[in-house]
């Protein structure tokens, strides 16, 4: 039976790619006609870098855009990139749509293509597998994904909770031809984008339905004093400063990834960023649980690890954004002159390169849960790399640091300990 994957995103597209990259029949459909053509975002993490980096795309993403040595962790208040622990330190600026068109290149590339058009409406699960109703179709597949957004179809059919707390701001994005000159006064923010602008504005009441230009023009009047020409609408959306998380990214035979397993206001640009992480902890345990090679709760691991980094984002996100209220300017001036002293913790944490998860075999060594350091190392008299021989998407047990076990998706679970590397196998990659 194949694996289907609900949502062709970025946290789709890699979980479907780390599935063929393992020989697991895979398919992925989305209930759009066909890709969202423009930009939602614009960032690549250092983080979200180095994981492509373990499957030789890297190079793909920065030839597409710039990259910059800095971020924004508050109004006021940047991040500097270049002093983080990575081999990417900086922020790569791409278009979200891009990198959704990049990898699903990389996708088909495995023999996997979208199947645009196609909405999963419903599904039962059984301990066999799941039956799952697509448009007008029922199909069978040995596990369902849920990366079908915010509003995910598969989270709410699971019955899988998603607490956390209501809106108490809103804001819209407005995409449009303007003078950026005209816009660029400090009272409001916008960002110059090839041809056209991004406003962002805060909405003094939440409002529900299609945002109309002529609304914004409004806010804009109301905010500014005087009128601003505003040109042909290229996107226009809202946003609010609600957060949420599922209660479980696993039940049964459904697995969720993505906005459909978490929520959060969008400071820091984090939303595609958090999701790669995901797919990449996900994909290959999924591969060795569907494939029959996957040592007992390897599957829950993914929701033991990537539900304690989604609350840690969701809880770094709120902060942002309450920080950033006006109300709060004083707080926000005495954290700013605290981040002099921890910028560099606050650059990893925002970006992921922090990220560690419990390796599961006791053991002291600095790297044990990390990401892999990109080492040069030899391997049967040939010099490589450790992303080069993590490609394949398979673990790797290299003899650095006295022997050194590092999961499919770069992560450290053993080193040095010779007692411990039997338990640390079975732990990992099975009996």
């Amino acid at each position: 039976m194949t694996v289907l994957v609900a949502g062709a995103g970025p946290a789709g597209l890699v979980v479907a790619a780390e599935l063929a990259l393992a020989g697991v029949e895979v398919t992925v459909v989305d209930a759009a006609p066909r890709r969202f053509a423009h930009p939602r975002g614009f960032t690549l993490s250092a983080r979200s870098l180095e994981l492509l980096d373990r499957r030789g795309l890297a190079e793909r993403f920065l030839a597409e855009g710039p990259v910059v040595p800095y971020g924004m962790f508050l109004p006021g208040m940047g991040l500097d990139f270049s002093a983080m622990d990575t081999d990417h330190p900086y922020a790569l600026g791409i278009g979200q749509n891009r990198v959704e068109e990049l990898l699903e290149e990389w996708l088909a590339e495995l023999g996997v293509r979208v199947r645009w058009g196609h909405e999963v409406v419903d599904f039962s699960q059984d301990a066999d597998g799941v039956d799952v109703v697509v448009g007008e179709e029922r199909w069978r597949a040995s596990y369902l994904l849920g990366c079908d957004g915010s509003r995910s179809i598969v989270r709410k059919r699971a019955g899988i909770g998603f607490p956390g707390v209501d809106a108490t701001s809103y804001g819209l994005i407005a995409d449009v031809e303007a003078d950026f000159d005209a816009l660029a006064t400090g009272e409001v923010l916008v960002l110059p984008r090839p041809g056209y602008v991004r406003i962002v504005l805060d909405e003094p009441e939440p409002r529900t339905g299609p945002v109309e230009l002529g609304y914004v023009r409004e806010l804009l009047h109301a905010r500014l004093g005087r009128e601003v020409p505003l040109g042909r609408p290229l996107w226009l959306s809202r946003f609010s400063d609600a957060a949420r998380q599922a209660e479980s990214y696993v039940r049964g035979r459904v697995v969720l990834a993505g906005d459909s397993a978490h929520v959060h206001p969008p400071a820091g640009a984090v939303g595609v960023n958090v999701a790669l992480a995901d797919a990449m902890n996900l994909g290959w345990k999924l591969a060795a649980t569907v494939s029959g090679r996957a040592p007992d709760g390897l599957l829950q691991t993914y929701h033991d690890e990537r539900h304690a980094v989604g609350a840690r984002v969701v809880r770094t996100a709120r902060a942002q954004s309450l920080l950033g209220r006006e109300d709060l300017s004083p707080v926000r001036e005495l954290v700013a002159e605290l981040g002099a002293a921890a910028g560099t913790h606050l650059a990893e944490l925002v970006t992921g390169v922090d990220t560690r998860y419990d390796p599961r075999i006791p053991g002291d060594h600095p790297l044990l849960g990390r990401l892999a350091p990109n080492l040069a190392v030899e391997v049967d008299g040939r010099s490589t790399t450790v992303a080069e021989l993590l490609r394949p998407g398979r673990p790797v047990l290299l003899d650095e640091f006295g022997g050194m076990l590092i999961r499919p998706d770069g992560h450290v679970v053993w080193v040095a300990d010779p007692e411990t590397l039997t338990a640390a196998l079975r732990t990992w990659t099975g009996p």
